[in-house]
C-alpha cells in the first residue's frame, strides 16, 4: 500500500503533512484559486478528514516511475455520498508538490463546500500557527 493512501486510511494527519513538500499547490474541487504551501494544505487536508464521514479508498492508479498517482475514493459529507479522486505527483524526494482533489456528484460537491467553509477559520488558524 502507498504511504499516502495509508497515511490518510489511518487518519494519521503526522504521517500525511511529512509526505507534503513545503511548495505543494493543493487545488479545491470547491475554491477558484489553488492553495500553495504545506501549513495551508495541511490544514486543508485535517479539515477533510474531519468532515469526510465512512472515508475509504477504492482504487489507486500510478504511472510506471511512480512520481503520479490518482486514489480514488468513496465518503459521505452530511449524508450525501461522495465520489472523488486524489491527483497526486511527488517530486524528487518523494514529497507531493501537486496535490489536486475533483469530486462528483454535484449535490455532494456542494455538501462538501458548505461543510469545508465552516471549518475555513479553524483551518486558517491551523495554518496561521504552523
Amino acid at each position: 500500500m502507498h504511504p499516502f493512501r495509508a497515511a490518510v486510511e489511518n487518519r494519521d494527519t503526522d504521517a500525511v503533512e511529512a509526505l507534503l513538500a513545503e511548495n505543494v499547490v493543493f487545488t479545491s474541487p470547491v475554491a477558484f484559486k489553488p492553495y500553495a504551501g504545506k501549513p495551508i494544505t495541511a490544514a486543508i487536508l485535517r479539515g477533510v478528514l474531519r468532515v469526510f464521514e465512512d472515508f475509504r479508498y477504492v482504487k489507486e492508479i500510478a504511472d510506471p516511475d511512480g512520481r503520479d498517482h490518482a486514489f480514488v475514493f468513496t465518503a459521505t459529507v452530511d449524508g450525501r455520498e461522495i465520489q472523488g479522486c486524489d491527483f497526486l505527483h511527488f517530486d524528487e524526494e518523494g514529497r507531493i508538490d501537486d496535490f489536486t482533489v475533483m469530486v462528483r456528484p454535484l449535490s455532494a460537491a456542494q455538501a462538501l463546500s458548505e461543510a469545508m467553509g465552516a471549518q475555513f477559520e479553524r483551518i486558517s488558524r491551523e495554518a496561521a500557527g504552523a
